[in-house]
C-alpha cells in the first residue's frame, strides 16, 4: 500500500485543532527555538558578514503550552513525541509536558561539523536536544543496544541534501529523522510533522512507507517540502 503524504501550508495552531482524536502514532517535529534573541552580534570572517540571527520567524516567542491539549488529543494511546529544541527552550517543554506523559525524555544530536567559532572564546554549538514524550504502552522498536542510546552523531545537512533556493537555516540531515522514526513508529503508521520547514520529515517517512501529514506556514518552505515529497 503506497504511504499517503497531506501537506498542508497553514498555520500549525490552527489546523492541530482540526485532526482527529487519537490519530497520529508520531509527532516528529523542529520548532522555533528563539535562539535570535541569544545572538544579536554579526560576525565578520574578513570583509564577509556572517549573520548569527537564525531567521526573522525564530524571533516571535514561541510557547510549548499552547501546543500541549492538542498534541495529547491527536496522538495515540501508544503513541510518541520527539521535538527539537535548544537549551533556552527544554525547561519551559518540561514545565508543560511532563505532567501530561508518563514519561519525559531526551535525546541529543551531536553535529559532527558544527559552525566554527571564530573568535575562539566559547565552545562550538555542536548539539542540539531531542525531547522525548510517551505513556506506559508506547510502541518502541529497540533495535540493538548499540544504536539505541540517547545520542545521535553526524554532520548537519550538507550539499546536495540541504537546499539553497529556498535555504532553510535549520534544515535537519534525512539520516536523523529515520533513526528516531524507526524507533518510535511501524510501517503506514501516521507521523505529524506540525512545523515542516522543507519537508525533511516527509521525505523519512516516504523512505519508510510511513503515512505523513506535514503543516508549514510558509509559503516557500511549502512549496520546496511539496516538490520533494510529491
Amino acid at each position: 500500500m503506497k504511504e499517503k503524504m497531506n501537506l498542508i501550508n497553514a498555520d500549525a495552531f490552527d489546523e492541530l485543532k482540526k485532526i482527529k482524536s487519537n490519530s497520529v502514532d508520531l509527532i516528529l517535529t523542529d520548532v522555533p527555538y528563539n535562539i535570535s534573541n541569544y545572538s544579536k552580534t554579526d560576525v565578520f570572517i574578513g570583509n564577509r558578514k556572517l549573520n548569527t540571527k537564525i531567521a526573522e520567524w525564530d524571533e516571535n516567542y514561541f510557547d510549548p503550552s499552547l501546543l500541549v491539549d492538542d498534541f495529547k488529543r491527536i496522538l495515540k494511546p501508544d503513541g510518541n513525541i520527539f521535538v527539537f529544541t535548544s537549551y533556552n527552550q527544554i525547561g519551559l517543554w518540561h514545565k508543560f509536558f511532563d505532567k501530561e506523559f508518563d514519561t519525559f525524555q531526551f535525546m541529543v544530536w551531536h553535529k559532527t561539523n558544527p559552525t566554527p567559532c571564530v573568535y575562539k572564546k566559547t565552545f562550538l554549538n555542536s548539539c542540539e536536544l531531542i525531547i522525548c514524550l510517551w505513556n506506559k504502552g508506547h510502541k518502541w522498536n529497540f533495535i540493538s543496544q548499540e544504536k539505541m542510546h540517547n545520542f545521535i552523531e553526524t554532520p548537519i545537512c550538507e550539499y546536495p541534501e540541504r537546499l539553497t533556493n529556498p535555504k532553510h537555516p535549520t534544515q535537519k540531515p534525512v539520516s536523523v529523522l529515520e533513526h528516531i522514526i524507526k524507533i518510535a513508529s511501524n510501517e503506514n503508521d501516521v507521523v505529524l510533522d506540525p512545523f515542516m520547514g522543507v519537508g525533511s520529515t516527509g521525505i523519512a517517512c516516504k523512505n519508510l512507507k510511513r503515512n505523513f501529514i506535514g503543516i508549514e506556514i510558509n509559503k516557500e518552505y511549502f512549496k520546496a517540502a511539496k516538490k520533494r515529497i510529491l
